[in-house]
C-alpha cells in the first residue's frame, strides 16, 4: 500500500512539472521572392499513372565517365545510351564536362539526342486522410512551403472547404480492425510544383489558423513546433518525378466535431 501511494505522489509530481520548451523550428527559406499556389484548384487533375519499372535504370553522367575510361568502345556506349537513355546533363556545361573526362564525341552525340529532357516541375500528389466524423478542422489550413533557390513556394488547402464538397478523386477506405471500426475519407490532389534549382529541397508542412501566410517565418512558435520538415534531392533528368504528400487528421477526442491535424509523410520517386 505504502507502494503505491509513493508511486501516485511520484506520478502526480511529475504530471505537474512544466514542460520545456519545444526548441524553435530553423527556416531555411528565402525571405525574397514568394508564389503562392491553391492546391485545391488540382481536384479536377488526373491521377499520375503507376509507373513499370524497366529492368534497367537510365544511365548516368557519373556512370558513363566510369564506363569509358573502363575501356568501353563508343559504339558500345551509344548502344547502351539508345537502349536505356541517359539521365544525364545535356547542356553546354554537361557536354563539355564528359569530354573533359574523356567520353568519346560520339556518345556525346547520343547523349545530346538521347538523354532524358531536363526536369521541369514534379508531380506531387497530396493525400489528406480524415479518421473518424467531424465537421470541421481545429487549424483549418495546411501548407507545405517548398524552397527553390532565391524563391519561397506556398501551397495551401483550406480544409472546411475541401470537406464541404464532393471532390474528384475521394473514396472511403475502411481501416477497421477486430477491436475499433475506422472508416477514413481520403481526398487526393494531384499537381505539378514548379523548380527550376536543381539538387537539396527543404519542404516543411503544417497546419495554421491563418488563412494568408506566405512564409513560414509568419508561423507562429506553436504552429513552429508542430511543422515539419523534409529533405529530397531534385535530380536534373529521370524517368519520373513524382513525390507524395500525405497528410492525417483525426476526430479531437474532447470536441468530437472538430479534426486535429495528426502529421504528415513525404517521399519522392525519380527512377
Amino acid at each position: 500500500m505504502i507502494a503505491q501511494l509513493l508511486a501516485a505522489a511520484v506520478a502526480l509530481t511529475t504530471a505537474q512539472a512544466p514542460r520545456a520548451a519545444a526548441p524553435p523550428v530553423s527556416l531555411p527559406f528565402p525571405s525574397g521572392d514568394v508564389q503562392t499556389y491553391n492546391i485545391i484548384q488540382w481536384d479536377p487533375n488526373q491521377l499520375p499513372r503507376i509507373y513499370e519499372r524497366s529492368d534497367q535504370l537510365p544511365l548516368t553522367d557519373e556512370e558513363l565517365t566510369r564506363l569509358s575510361q573502363a575501356g568501353f568502345e563508343p559504339a558500345q556506349l551509344v548502344k547502351m545510351i539508345e537502349e536505356r537513355r541517359c539521365a544525364c546533363d545535356a547542356s553546354a556545361d554537361g557536354l563539355i564536362r564528359l569530354k573533359k573526362a574523356g567520353v568519346d564525341k560520339t556518345v556525346l552525340a547520343a547523349v545530346s539526342r538521347h538523354g532524358l529532357a531536363p526536369n521541369r516541375a514534379l508531380n506531387l500528389l497530396v493525400t489528406l486522410d480524415f479518421t473518424g466524423e467531424s465537421r470541421t478542422a481545429r487549424e483549418a489550413f495546411l501548407y507545405f512551403f517548398v524552397d527553390d533557390g532565391d524563391i519561397t513556394r506556398v501551397f495551401s488547402a483550406n480544409i472546411p472547404e475541401l470537406l464541404q464538397r464532393r471532390n474528384t478523386h475521394e473514396t472511403m477506405v475502411d481501416r477497421s480492425d477486430i477491436m475499433v471500426a475506422r472508416t477514413v475519407r481520403r481526398i487526393q490532389l494531384p499537381g505539378n510544383v514548379p523548380l527550376k534549382t536543381y539538387g537539396p529541397h527543404r519542404v516543411m508542412v503544417v497546419a495554421s489558423a491563418s488563412p494568408t501566410l506566405t512564409h513560414p517565418s509568419q508561423l507562429t512558435p506553436q504552429e513552429r513546433a508542430k511543422a515539419q520538415t523534409y529533405t529530397f534531392d531534385y535530380p536534373r533528368a529521370s524517368l519520373q518525378s513524382l513525390c507524395r504528400l500525405t497528410a492525417g487528421y483525426r476526430r479531437d477526442a474532447v470536441l468530437a466535431y472538430k479534426w486535429n491535424f495528426e502529421g504528415s509523410r513525404f517521399e519522392c520517386e525519380w527512377n
